[in-house]
């Protein structure tokens, strides 16, 4: 059963978050988050993306990066840009985009249960990014930007939060550069704190939505803290991370693209008799975009036109992992047409998040690739189901929105 805890959250001075919050860390590079912080003292970048406050250091990872948001996050707190709770809280954070609302608690979750598997994942981590998660978190003693999970909706879970959200006023609600609109409500009645426990205890499993390195990083500075300190109890700080938590029926997974270098040596007509006979139908579109319209159909950019690309029932599998549409690309296209035989380290290939639209496969397949490769969104049920059976995605098979507001709350080790 899932444990969730009350935290005594850092968060945005009163009518100060509109200055805080930004994008999270990881879908921006150096130059974009100078910008994004160009005459904004108060972002939560320089804590985030300290390195921007370090323009004679080139290596992100350097270790006064770490010294620099630690320095940065005392700064916030010293000057009220950042304040913490007075008491342990849950937080209602809810976030609309293009219309649509998803609405969650922001909560300390379990590091035991991460490795006793309630909390269950669909990824493999990459080594680099959890050291520099790890570093990032221990050095400023604190996790500085919650795991995104998600969980088989509960309706008496539901209908306490949309009580709480009709009958109060959110601590916080404003609209990011990007145009979500983020709202923050805090929890300290304790009834209510004590009801919404008991319900996630009823809760079987909760499932990593996207965060996948910020979980085990938490994870291992969890274990490297307890072996610092043998005594512990397993109720201090570190034994827990933070989360924000939506049930499944308010999520939208978006599809997760991709962009090929070149033909693999193949003339387009040899790629396209290639294609047919690796079990695909394959349908001229003409110029105007193309989008898959169901599950194992693909679209295709290539030399100004789009076209369409229908999986044969021969090369579907009837396992969860096979069957998902990233795979039957990779293994029926990617890998034995184009020579992608690892997605994960082929300099070749390239992944564009499906917010971003298919013009952007366009300017890619006519600028620095040669192809695009739309694939119809993973569903959610499809994740949960992964992650029952302990089985791992593709890389690159999941695109959540609206990201995660970074710097609207902090969890102190």
């Amino acid at each position: 059963m899932a444990i969730v805890k009350p935290f005594k959250g850092i968060r945005p001075g009163e009518n100060l978050a509109e200055e805080v919050i930004s994008l999270p860390y990881d879908v921006m590079n150096r130059k974009e988050a100078e910008e994004m912080a160009s005459e904004k003292p108060n972002s939560f970048l320089h804590i985030s993306r300290s390195e921007i406050d370090l323009p004679e250091v080139d290596n992100p990872y350097d270790k006064s990066v770490y010294e620099k948001a630690k320095e940065n996050l005392g700064k916030f707190l010293e000057n009220g840009v950042l304040i913490q709770e007075e008491s342990p809280a849950l937080y209602i954070y809810s976030e609309i985009m293009d219309g649509r609302r998803q609405t969650g608690i922001v909560a300390c979750v379990s590091v035991d249960d991460y490795q006793n598997n309630i909390i269950k994942k669909h990824e493999f981590t990459r080594v680099e990014k959890e050291i520099d998660r790890i570093n990032h978190f221990d050095v400023c003693n604190a996790n500085t930007e919650p795991v995104f999970l998600t969980y088989r909706e509960n309706r008496k879970l539901s209908s306490i939060i949309e009580g709480y959200v009709a009958n109060n006023k959110p601590v916080y609600d404003l609209i990011a550069e990007d145009g979500i609109t983020h709202q923050l409500w805090t929890i300290t009645d304790e009834e209510i704190l004590k009801a919404i426990v008991l319900l996630f205890d009823d809760i079987p499993a909760l499932y990593i939505a996207d965060g996948h390195h910020r979980t085990a990083s938490a994870c291992k500075i969890s274990e490297k803290r307890r072996a610092e300190n043998p005594g512990y109890t397993g109720e201090e700080e570190f034994n827990f991370f933070m989360a924000a938590i939506f049930p499944d029926t308010e999520l939208k997974i978006f599809d997760y693209n991709r962009v090929v270098k070149d033909l693999n040596g193949n003339s387009k007509e040899e790629f396209f008799d290639k294609v047919k006979k690796a079990g695909f139908k394959l349908e001229e579109k003409g110029k105007k975009e193309y989008s898959p319209k169901c599950k194992h159909e693909f679209s295709m950019y290539i030399d100004g036109k789009w076209y369409s690309l229908t999986a044969k029932n021969e090369i579907i599998p009837n396992n969860v992992i096979g069957a998902l549409d990233v795979s039957i690309l990779q293994e029926n296209l990617l890998s034995p047409i184009l020579g992608i035989d690892d997605p994960r380290t082929n300099k070749r290939i390239d992944f564009v998040g499906g917010i971003r639209g298919l013009k952007e496969l366009e300017r890619r397949a006519e600028s620095d690739m040669c192809i695009g490769i739309a694939v119809y969104p993973v569903g959610i049920n499809d994740l949960l189901e992964v992650s029952d059976n302990d089985l791992v995605m593709p890389p690159k098979s999941t695109w959540f929105e609206p990201k995660l507001g970074s710097g609207l709350f902090v969890h102190k080790l």
